[in-house]
This record gives C-alpha cells, structure tokens and sequence, in this order.
C-alpha cells in the first residue's frame, strides 16, 4: 500500500486556543516500506499516526493523506471505518498494555474487535492465526489480562492490530516500558512481519530500534518533519543541527561521551515563525529568524537555511 502525506496540519482545540500539533508533514511511503518517526515528547509524532488513521480526539486534520491514490480525508468516518479501518491500516496505541479490559479474557477481546468491524467470516480460525503471528499459544485466549506478563499483552496488542491483516500499521512507541528482552523479542517480531510484506510507521524517542526497522526516517520537532530521508541517510550524514544532536545523544561502543541538547521545545499554542528550533541551534544565524522551506537532499528534504546554497 502506497502512503502519500501532504501538506497535512492537525490541531487541537484548547480553552487557551488552537494547539499546533502537526504542520505541513510531506513524505511518501511505497508499498512494502517502512517509515520511523522520531523526536522529542510533544512534538507531534502521535498526533501524526493518529491523524492518518483518522482518531483524533477534540481536534481537525487538513492536507491530503492518500492510500493507494484515495484520499482517506474525503470519506465519511462510515466509509472509513468500513473500507480502510482495521482493514487496510490499523494502529498499536501508545501505552497498549494498559488497553485491555480487565473483566474480559483476551478471546472475548478478540471477538469485540471483529464485531466491531463487521467480520462475517471464521473468527475463531482468524484468532487462532493472529496469535500465532505473534507467537503466542492459544492457551492465552481463556486468560484475564491480569494473569499476562508486560511482553505477553504488548503481543495481544499488536495480534489484535494485526487481526483483519492491514497492510500498514501504525505502532507508537511498541517497546515502551519493557525489558531488554522482551523489547529485542517486539523488534524481531516487527522485522519478521516486515519481511512478510506489511509496512510499518514506528514511533518511538529510541533511534536504534529504528535503525533495526525503518527504511525511511522522518524527525519532528515543534510540530514539523524538519528532516526526512532514507535511515542510511539520517544514521550516516544527519543535516539538521537537531537531528545531529538527537544522534550525539546515544551512547555508543565507541565510548564518545553522549550530550545533551540545552533548551526546550517551542510551545505549539503560539509557534513561532522564524525556524522553531533557533533558540536551541550551535549553528544559528541571522537568517534563522526566518522559517525555512524545505531544501532537498540526496533522499528526502530537510528545513535548514544551512543548505540553502546546496539546493540551487
């Protein structure tokens, strides 16, 4: 399934006024694909996945978002939700352990979903092949939520994302709150899938488990992509002076010494309208107090007047 952003801006309704979650996203994702998003908390990166997959709540998206050349914007949440939701794109919901019911076993769980969406076909066969995606036994289907470790109801989580086989799935932040083991046994199973023809746009603030998946990375800050490109791209020659400190900000085998990005984001109720990250950049100048455009690179874009000189 081919993904197509454009120009896509979201915002919330506040009693202090419109909040500015997501301004002019741009990028394309072809089909078999997988895109990583990254950046600091707040700067928009679920409010993006939950936009594309038309859940947000007390707020309105504008742009174009197109799967396979259809524009999702124009249908009615009727049409949506019968064509395109659970079917074509589904979503694991940041803190998805804590989103299943505690008075329901995990089969009663399952059955909800396919009601929900109207499945008229062998549900019980269908449950049995989403554990086993996700490799866990049946045994799991008669247990209450409470008998389940973290890494076993994470696992439920993503089967039921996974139960009418999207062909994109949105997963924010699937690794959170697990152990090293269990988040190494989260990433293998994405991959796997991956492998398998599903793509995938990984949310998440660890940009090594996005190496392990991502063919695309775009970086948010204040609400905008201020770079997108392939993550051969972004891992080896970041541009933007935020996705550099994002990167020195990582340990490493090498024993370089992590540091830090001094400053704090700009607030997205009134965002400013020179380059958001200005007040925090090592390379600002006078120019800076412009927002930039967007300047290609060899795989994507990036909003930095630095390579303003490169794009002519």
């Amino acid at each position: 399934m081919k993904l197509t952003i454009k120009d896509l801006k979201s915002q919330y309704s506040s009693y202090r006024g419109p909040v500015y979650a997501c301004e002019n996203i741009n990028f394309d994702l072809d089909d078999g694909e997988s895109i990583g998003i990254a950046g600091e908390s707040a700067c928009g990166k679920s409010t993006l996945g939950l936009s594309i997959i038309r859940m947000l709540q007390g707020g309105k998206t504008t742009g174009t978002i197109l799967l396979d050349e259809n524009s999702i914007l124009d249908l009615s949440d009727s049409e949506f939700d019968q064509q395109y939701r659970w079917k074509k794109i589904s979503m694991i919901f940041q803190g998805a352990m804590n989103s299943l019911d505690p008075v329901f076993t995990i089969k009663d769980q399952f059955i909800e979903v396919l009601k929900q969406h109207n499945y008229e076909g062998d549900s019980a066969q269908l449950i049995k092949d989403a554990m086993k995606s996700v490799s866990l036994d049946e045994i799991v289907l008669k247990k209450y939520p409470h008998e389940l470790s973290g890494g076993m109801k994470q696992r439920v989580i993503i089967a039921m994302a996974l139960l009418l086989k999207p062909n994109f799935v949105i997963a924010d932040e699937p690794t959170t709150a697990l152990d090293v083991l269990i988040q190494a046994q989260i990433i293998n199973l994405l991959k796997k899938l991956k492998k398998e023809g599903m793509s995938f746009m990984l949310i998440t603030h660890d940009l090594a488990v996005l190496s392990e998946i991502a063919d695309k990375i775009g970086i948010m800050y204040g609400g905008q992509m201020v770079e997108f490109g392939s993550s051969h791209d972004i891992y080896k020659n970041p541009k933007h002076p935020y996705t550099q400190g994002l990167l020195k900000s990582i340990p490493t085998l090498r024993g370089d010494k992590p540091t830090y990005i001094k400053g704090v984001p700009p607030s997205l109720l009134n965002p400013p309208t020179q380059c958001r990250f200005l007040d925090r950049c090592p390379q600002a100048m006078e120019k800076c107090k412009q927002l930039p455009p967007k300047f290609k690179t060899d795989s994507g874009y990036v909003q930095c007047w630095l390579y303003e000189d490169e794009s002519t």
